[in-house]
């Protein structure tokens, strides 16, 4: 009976881009890279935006790239 309440334990903790299965992350998707950063626009770290290390590494060249075109503020 455990064995069928652990697969969704495991389902929540991944990180959400691997649960919908999503490769890179795209830089022009703006709405979704400000969830992963704070108000002042600093980055959330893995613990704390739950993304494992791949999607991690994505969003932040995303984040760099949509602050560099004028996407995003540097500095909230």
């Amino acid at each position: 009976m455990m064995d069928k309440k652990t697969p969704k334990f495991r389902d929540r903790t991944k990180c959400r881009f691997c649960r919908l299965k999503m490769g890179p992350i795209d830089y022009k998707d703006v709405q979704t890279l400000t969830k992963l950063t704070t108000g002042q626009g600093r980055l959330f770290s893995r613990k704390r935006s739950g993304n494992c290390a791949t999607h991690q590494r994505s969003a932040r060249t995303a984040i760099k790239r949509a602050r560099f075109i004028g996407l995003m503020p540097f500095v909230g």
